[in-house]
């Protein structure tokens, strides 16, 4: 079946998904966080309505297809498929989401953000990779075994339009779905990174997000610095003393311990494994400027840094005017935003109340200092993987790779990770996706890897496929 089955994939890519992807990448759907008009502007809807109308063209046997809305809240796509071929009386959810990170500046002069291109066997454009493409790609492989005579379990499977803004619409959604849900034994999320192209991925561990802005103010209104400067302090510089006590400026460790946690042996098995395979590949995926270097040679020691150490980056500020409207100043306040990656295994709430107590006690000078707690993502590390995902995916790997899969920590946050794992003990988890080396998902120039997209879909198919058997 394994032959036919890919032919029949990678072709439905070519004649069907490619165009759909397209499609969508010229809709400027912007999560609510960076588009708080989203419902007035109606681009979210547009993108719903796009993939509603490619799922009801599908054959599915049984499939039903609905959009869940609730008010003031972002719509979820929620699909019901019955098994097929099975006598499993399981469940597999399938995941996905279908709002954006904005446009960012500095894409190439021959690309956009909203203006899908095909260059060298990738789809440029935002949110192919970050992942438009997992509806597409879940329906395709179920609709490939139903094809192929292949069986699977009944399959649900969930896009929601809030992901990119910490999915804070979508545990009302699953209150809403849950009796018709029931409990899954597996879910397939396609979300997450590949340390490269050439085999498959499993995400074994997610760090969370601590999301917040840290404001200091010392004037009520700005002052001609020579009239100011030396009497009161630079509310850049009173910023810069309250980071330091969370941030070692020299080599980026956070000095907050409960913002730490210990890395679990297996985790680090792998951890080390990852990065003796993907070698300097770690930093070498990264568009580094000019003699800019990685900050430590050892390549072990970048995948934990980046999967179960906690980091710190300031992403916004406020209260600086532009270069050229800059004047002799010494400003009333400086407001930054500020995003701390956690490691899997601490909490966000916790982390949120340490850092908030950390940035307004005790501030130089009496200045006043305020941290706004925007989101608070704990983590999620994976349960043990059973012996049959964990068979089926090196299978699937050898046969449409033809190599090992692999299994790392990511670095990024997938909330709903959490959520289920939190909600559901014991289910198994397949996270995996396209977001390679260099395919820069929320920057510039992202892009969708086409033929590893093809090869995942395959992989996803084997893998349901053996889960059916399994639980029958």
């Amino acid at each position: 079946m394994s032959n036919a089955l890919a032919e029949f994939i990678y072709k439905k890519w070519d004649d069907s998904i490619i165009p759909e992807l397209e499609n969508y990448i010229r809709i400027p759907n912007k999560s609510p966080n960076f588009d708080p008009d989203w419902e007035k502007h109606g681009y979210m809807d547009e993108a719903v309505e796009l993939m509603v109308k490619w799922c009801k063209q599908q054959t599915i046997k049984g499939m039903q297809v609905s959009v869940k809305k609730l008010e003031g809240r972002t719509p979820l796509i929620y699909i019901e498929i019955p098994a097929f071929n099975s006598t499993s009386n399981e469940t597999i959810l399938l995941y996905g989401h279908l709002d954006k990170q904005p446009e960012f500046d500095g894409w190439d002069d021959d690309l956009s953000p909203w203006v899908p291109k095909i260059k060298d066997g990738k789809l440029y454009g935002r949110g192919g990779a970050d992942d438009g493409y997992a509806l597409y790609g879940s329906l395709t492989a179920i609709l490939a075994l139903q094809e192929h005579g292949g069986s699977h379990a009944r399959c649900v499977v969930i896009i929601e339009a809030c992901e990119e803004s910490g999915s804070f619409d979508l545990p009302f959604y699953l209150d809403l779905i849950e009796e018709n849900l029931g409990t899954p034994s597996l879910v397939v999320c396609l979300d997450a990174e590949c340390g490269n192209y050439d085999q498959l991925w499993c995400t074994t561990s997610l760090r969370g997000n601590l999301i917040g802005t840290l404001r200091v103010d010392v004037l009520t209104e700005g002052v001609h610095s020579g009239a100011a400067s030396g009497i009161v302090a630079s509310s850049f510089r009173v910023i810069r003393e309250l980071l330091d006590r969370v941030e070692n400026s020299e080599t980026g460790d956070i000095l907050v311990e409960e913002l730490k946690c210990e890395v679990p042996q297996q985790r680090l098995d792998q951890a080390k494994k990852a990065s003796t395979v993907v070698g300097d590949g770690v930093h070498e995926k990264l568009p580094f400027s000019g003699t800019m270097l990685p900050v430590t040679d050892d390549n072990l020691e970048l995948v934990l840094n980046n999967t179960w150490r906690p980091t710190l980056s300031v992403t916004g500020a406020e209260g600086l005017p532009d270069r050229l409207n800059a004047g002799n100043v010494l400003r009333p306040f400086t407001e930054i935003k500020i995003s701390f990656r956690l490691p899997p295994l601490v909490e966000g709430h916790i982390a949120a109340a340490k850092v908030k107590e950390v940035f307004e006690t005790n501030v130089p000078y009496g200045a006043t200092s305020k941290f706004t707690v925007m989101s608070k993502e704990t983590g999620w590390s994976a349960p043990e993987t059973a012996p049959w995902l964990e068979t089926a995916m090196q299978e699937a790997s050898i046969e449409y790779f033809n190599a090992d899969s692999m299994y790392m920590g990511t670095g990024g946050t997938i909330p709903f990770m959490n959520m289920l794992g939190t909600k559901y003990a014991g289910v198994q988890f397949l996270v995996t996706g396209l977001l390679g080396p260099k395919s820069n998902a929320h920057g510039p120039n992202e892009f969708l890897h086409i033929a590893t997209g093809k090869k995942l879909t395959a992989c996803v198919a084997h893998v349901l496929q053996r889960h059916s058997e399994y639980s029958s």
